[in-house]
């Protein structure tokens, strides 16, 4: 079963603290020598004749020898960002890329440019540097470090001796034919298996999107509600002066846990959101992957049939088949280390992101309850004199 079960199994003692539950649960082990660090921050708006558009300051240090400085600051547009993904899907067609933020995140929830837009893209960037930066291969990618350490103008310049368009055409014509040929018929059983378990993970991580998504709208509407209770209650103590004092406690009750529904909100938003549709992309990301894949196989395995097929040309075919066998190997090899680094880091992710909100959970629902039975009591206490008081002669 490739449920998410096997990604979340926690200890069965589980702590009664919320304070002590994610300290718990910290997995991802902090790599011990680091020798790169990249920040991206101080978003700018540029609005020009023809676009408007936000770039990015990006500073990278590091101490690594092909580097002529230590330090670099540069800023780059999203485009830049696609421009790099798309080389290192190039350069490295059955690694695993790191997501980007689509051009238009949580569509609905936010406006274009507005200062949570700009904030949620730029964490989400910040986080596809740090990833291909932590990557043991990507990491020394050339394009990588141009995009790090290259001026806006010789980024444009180096952006111009890309692949021609007809190279372009050619691999898109081979995926075209490979396609079309139908299944790989000799895929190794461990790629069967890795292309069912994302058809299954997949089909669950957009469904705990879906769910996510719904659960914020839900929160914010009951949200949004909650902010019209308080001033009710505070305008009908001014009509109500036997009760004047219990209605202004309600209504001090219901802004305090207003105040941490928004607190739960904001911790949705900005943890438990970004992570799901991160794995939503990434699932889309891994399904390519196994294609491409596939596709260097199948090429292998047509050029074997060719070779059955013919007399002649054999030493040719031979040489050619050799070259694919290597390229094939190459790429299972690539394919299998980063899947199991990349599951690893999903299970970390997955774990961390939970415990976090359910940490959260608890702590929302203590602080209501602590509110309203602190309300309680008051209230009780007060009876309490209220009735000393009759009885006395």
């Amino acid at each position: 079963d490739t449920s998410l079960t096997e990604a979340n199994s926690f200890s069965p003692s589980m702590p009664m603290s919320p304070s002590s539950m994610i300290n718990q649960y910290k997995f991802e082990d902090e790599p011990e020598l680091r020798d790169l660090f990249i920040t991206v921050d101080d978003p700018e708006s540029h609005i020009t004749a023809i676009e408007t558009f936000i770039t990015y300051r990006v500073v990278t240090k590091t101490s690594r020898g092909e580097f002529d400085s230590s330090e670099y600051e540069v800023r780059r547009r999203y485009q830049d960002f696609l421009w790099l993904k798309s080389k290192l899907e190039e350069a490295h067609p059955t690694l695993i890329i790191p997501p980007l933020p689509e051009k238009f995140i949580m569509k609905g929830m936010v406006e274009r440019f507005s200062d949570e837009f700009i904030e949620t893209r730029r964490k989400a960037l910040h986080k596809f540097l740090n990833r291909i930066a932590d990557h043991p291969t990507l990491t020394f990618n050339e394009d990588f470090k141009i995009f790090l350490t290259a001026q806006a103008w010789e980024l444009s310049s180096h952006k111009k001796q890309g692949p021609s368009l007809l190279s372009r055409m050619g691999q898109t014509v081979r995926a075209v034919a490979s396609s079309v040929r139908g299944g790989v018929k000799n895929r190794p059983e461990m790629f069967t298996e890795m292309n069912d378990y994302m058809e299954t993970f997949s089909q669950k991580i957009n469904v705990l999107d879906k769910i996510a998504h719904r659960i914020y709208k839900e929160e914010r509407e009951y949200f949004n509600e909650m902010k019209e209770y308080g001033p009710i209650h505070t305008l009908w103590s001014a009509s109500e002066e036997d009760i004047a004092d219990s209605l202004k406690g309600v209504a001090s009750c219901i802004d305090k846990c207003c105040k941490a529904t928004e607190k739960r909100m904001a911790g949705l938003s900005e943890n438990l959101l970004p992570i799901l549709h991160e794995y939503v992309l990434y699932s889309e990301i891994l399904m390519g992957v196994l294609k491409r894949r596939d596709q260097i196989q199948g090429e292998l395995d047509s050029k074997v049939e060719a070779l059955a097929n013919k007399k002649t040309e054999k030493d040719l075919f031979s040489e050619e088949i050799g070259k694919l066998e290597d390229k094939v190997e190459c790429a299972n090899n690539a394919l299998k280390a980063d899947w199991d680094r990349w599951k690893q880091n999903m299970q970390c992710d997955m774990r961390s992101t939970f415990a976090n909100v359910a940490e959260n959970n608890l702590r929302y629902y203590e602080e209501c309850l602590a509110t309203w039975e602190s309300f309680l009591a008051s209230q009780r206490a007060d009876l309490h004199v209220e009735e000393d008081s009759e009885d006395r002669p």
